[in-house]
């Protein structure tokens, strides 16, 4: 969707309810009359295969491998990359994977709080599973430096404090006071994790694995990048390949030297945000751009995203403007060039079954001004929908995308406002979101087929 040009799946056999007698058309795309709560795809378990970057050089050269896929889910069984273009404004997100159980030890995730850079953190946050907080506070009137070692009773890593001052003298007695302020603090931070612990999800259950929300400016396991390189800040830029990825500043207009969070805001038509994990690649993500800021994302053929946004209205006009979307790529299409040619995206129209690697338009604006989203499938059997979401203009629309490989079914919902994107969900939770919407005219099934 959000590719240089526009695309016509062509791939897909008309053989869905999800089209409808009586579609209009506006502007060449088709709508049903009405808009709906959960569209549903399922048969999302062809094997195929698409050409991966092999090659990729700063003078110029790209090459290509065919890499095969099978199984459920298969090829967005594979790391998504989350996208969100404005004008949008994003309140929380959560990504959810099955629990192992008490023998899962989950690595550490970076956890952040209001405007921080985090500066050495990002780099660190491998090196250790546990570090003392330098601890700073006014103590009596005097400013007082000490290292918290205290971690609580959870195995999970405590938030991060800000940075610490110059230490002062201070007495014994005030530090002890303090210290023991900090560890109640300390407790409360734990008990409230934004992640949950593997150890605390049953078997079968699934646990948070990354969250952000905007208003009390938690991001945990997941950082926020742009197609925004700048060589002297963070990621690349040159005359062949463009900008590469780079990380986002609190606005999403410009990079950032390190991760940084997403201010609470509403990001401009222009704009783009990226949510991978945060867990960077090292050498093991295939072909990266050269000098691209790299990070994988979200993997496994059973997964659960969860978003809150708005989309207003902006009154602007042009190219792309006042076309708001949220949609998820194949994460290796960003780390190579998601606006050029050196990304594994297109395929081959030679064979059917060699389509590209994997893009799932979630909401989609398709024109100027208009509050009719739709949701696309792009890779060999792609396929999209003639019924739409209404797009939430001016109230939050919570959302949930669920790939299931039992059913091998993707399904977007529309959800209560009330729906908690909590630590955990079990799984009668997750297969209610894949459960079809009780008023067969607020849904819609879709099929994927190759023609």
């Amino acid at each position: 969707m959000r590719y240089s040009i526009a695309f016509a799946v062509a791939t897909a056999s008309v053989a869905n309810a999800g089209y409808c007698s009586n579609a209009f058309e506006e502007g060449g795309n088709y709508f049903c009359p009405n808009a709906v709560k959960q569209i549903k795809y399922n048969g999302l378990d062809i094997a195929g295969k698409y050409r991966a970057v092999a090659q990729m050089t700063e003078s110029g050269t790209c090459t290509f491998k065919d890499k095969a896929y099978s199984g459920p889910i298969a090829p967005f069984d594979e790391d998504l990359t989350l996208h969100f273009r404005g004008p949008l404004s994003l309140k929380s997100v959560a990504v959810y994977t099955p629990s192992k159980g008490k023998r899962d030890v989950p690595k550490p995730h970076s956890k952040r709080h209001g405007h921080q850079h985090l500066h050495k953190k990002f780099h660190e946050q491998q090196e250790a599973e546990k570090r003392a907080d330098i601890v700073t506070a006014t103590i009596d009137g005097k400013i007082a430096t000490w290292v918290n070692n205290w971690f609580g009773a959870s195995t999970q890593t405590p938030a991060a404090t800000y940075a610490a001052t110059s230490a002062a003298t201070h007495a014994t007695s005030a530090a002890s006071r303090a210290a023991s302020s900090a560890k109640s603090a300390a407790s409360s931070k734990t008990s409230s994790s934004s992640k949950s612990s593997a150890s605390s999800v049953p078997v079968g259950d699934y646990q948070r694995i990354a969250y952000y929300d905007s208003k009390t400016q938690v991001a945990d396991g997941l950082v926020f990048l742009g197609n925004l390189g700048d060589p002297k800040i963070s990621g690349t830029w040159d005359t062949t390949w463009g900008a590469s990825l780079a990380y986002a500043n609190e606005d999403g207009t410009k990079a950032a030297a390190s991760p940084t969070i997403l201010k609470d805001c509403t990001i401009d038509d222009s704009t783009e945000i990226i949510i991978a994990s945060d867990q960077e690649c090292k050498g093991d993500c295939g072909t990266v751009r050269p000098g691209a800021v790299a990070y994988k994302g979200f993997e496994g053929a059973d997964k659960v995203f969860l978003a809150e946004f708005t989309m207003p209205l902006s009154g602007k006009k042009g190219w792309n403007m006042d076309m708001p979307a949220f949609w998820m790529l194949n994460g290796q299409i960003p780390r190579t060039g998601q606006y050029s040619k050196c990304s594994c995206w297109s395929g081959d129209n030679a064979s059917p079954q060699q389509g590209g690697c994997g893009e799932a338009d979630i909401i989609e604006i398709l024109a100027t001004g208009d509050t009719k989203a739709k949701s696309t499938f792009h890779f060999a059997a792609g396929t999209g929908d003639s019924h739409y979401f209404n797009r939430p203009t001016s109230s939050p629309m919570k959302v949930a995308v669920v790939f299931q490989a039992s059913s091998s079914t993707a399904s977007i919902k529309v959800l209560d406002d009330s729906f908690d994107f909590s630590t955990s969900l079990t799984s009668a939770q997750v297969q209610d979101l894949v459960n079809d919407e009780k008023d067969l005219s607020l849904f819609s099934l879709m099929s994927f087929v190759l023609s």
